[in-house]
């Protein structure tokens, strides 16, 4: 197994690497908020509640299978591991661009199940990799390249998907209602269905060919265990441990990325639905998904300059969790386009989050490292519960109301574990 790489030059090529890593699961993560648009028409469903079931579908596969994952990397290490994950995604969306053609919902949802399911093993090993790859302290740094990349792509998937599918879909919601039987409405709902074959199957071609391309680079596979390890007097924190239950930091983190990607997926997928409360078209809402992205890659430059030379990880999740909240009550106490350009902003508030979170969760887990980030990414399952949460109830109540309760106890929890909550546990001086 090879060392890891000790100066910037030398992880200057396994940085690229999982850039455009980070760059493809960007693109297919952030597909998510125009599908819940797509589904809810083409599958002709009545509720959002049923739509969000996409979201559900994609992010309880981390809940799954990242422990899966992580013994998988043990024995695959993290490149082979990297690959592999790649192709199970290639699987996921050859699945899900063939059914959804033939307006299987069932099966779609699968497809989107599989996808995950490889992102579970992609990400499992690449936010580790990425934030050992060189000096804990600056693994914020690190993240924060890594998201402009994800992020970048995130910004494009709605505006390419959007421009693919979703062209005249306006018309198409008219044509729909005033079809004069259900042959002519099924017709017309299977023709917009058919949009969304071509986009998938060529991404499941090209997830194929980087997985062969990740399995053949020269991406040294980084031995985790020795290079995250933390002194504590004579010995190492994590040898004092005999199972990952007994780093407190650790469990707490866990559960603020729940929160936070809860509040990330409400904030960057549902905001379609969200405007849609205020009767903006469907048509429009589409490609919102693109403005909270971009609010948080500027962020992801704001992190690149400012962490750690300015503020630390710890200050930079603080500091966002207070924006989260500003922004979130700035969205309830307006209307209209107004409210949705505060959901945008919450892209900015979110933005370090993850850089800031995962470092502080996983340091000096040492041999504990892979279970620790699979315990992680599990948490990623709140994409899949706080937004059909949020989808349930908002139909029920006041949805702006649905969203200052969710979204105000997400950031304030943030908060919490930016101030204390990633030191509980951990020796002190």
């Amino acid at each position: 197994m090879n060392t890891l790489p000790s100066t910037a030059s030398s992880t200057k090529g396994p940085m690229i690497i999982i850039g455009i890593l980070f760059f493809i699961f960007g693109f297919v993560t952030w597909l998510n908020g125009p599908l819940i648009t797509f589904v809810k028409l083409a599958f002709n469903l009545d509720t959002y509640a049923k739509a969000f079931m996409v979201t559900t579908a994609f992010y309880m596969a981390y809940f799954f299978l990242a422990l899966p994952s992580s013994w998988i990397l043990e024995r695959t290490g993290m490149k082979k591991g990297m690959a592999l994950g790649l192709f199970v995604m290639a699987v996921g969306t050859f699945v899900f661009g063939t059914y959804a053609t033939q307006r299987n919902y069932n099966v779609s949802l699968a497809g989107l199940f599989i996808i995950g399911s490889g992102l579970s093993l992609l990400q499992t090993a690449s936010n580790p990799y990425i934030s050992i790859l060189g000096p804990i302290e600056s693994a914020a740094r690190r993240i924060s390249i890594m998201g402009i990349c994800n992020k970048s792509a995130g910004i494009l998937s709605p505006i390419i998907i959007s421009a693919l599918v979703f062209s005249g879909v306006g018309d198409l919601e008219r044509l729909v209602q005033e079809a004069a039987s259900h042959g002519a409405r099924e017709a017309l709902l299977n023709e917009f269905a058919a949009k969304i074959y071509v986009p998938y199957m060529v991404m499941a071609v090209v997830l194929v060919l980087l997985s062969i391309w990740v399995a053949k680079s020269a991406l040294p596979d980084i031995d985790a265990s020795a290079a995250n390890s933390e002194p504590v007097g004579d010995s190492a924190l994590s040898k004092q441990k005999t199972s990952i239950f007994q780093f407190p930091h650790l469990l707490l983190g866990a559960l603020c990325i729940f929160l936070y990607v809860g509040a990330e997926v409400i904030a960057g997928d549902a905001i379609g639905a969200y405007a849609q409360g205020f009767n903006i078209p469907a048509a429009k809402t589409t490609i919102y998904t693109s403005f909270t992205l971009g609010a948080m890659l500027v962020g992801y430059i704001i992190g690149l300059f400012t962490i750690p030379k300015i503020i630390t990880q710890g200050q930079a999740l603080k500091i966002s969790a207070i924006l989260g909240i500003i922004f979130t009550i700035g969205a309830y106490l307006t209307t209209g386009y107004v409210s949705v350009a505060f959901v945008a902003l919450l892209g900015l508030a979110n933005a370090l989050m993850w850089p800031a979170i995962w470092p502080l969760a996983i340091s000096g887990l040492g041999r504990f490292t892979e279970k620790g980030s699979a315990l992680m990414i599990m948490g990623l399952a709140g994409g899949a519960i706080i937004p059909q949460l949020f989808a349930s109830l908002k139909d029920k109540f006041d949805f702006q109301l649905v969203f200052l309760i969710l979204m105000g106890l997400c950031y304030l929890y943030i908060l919490y574990y930016s101030r204390s909550g990633h030191k509980v546990g951990k020796p002190r001086g």
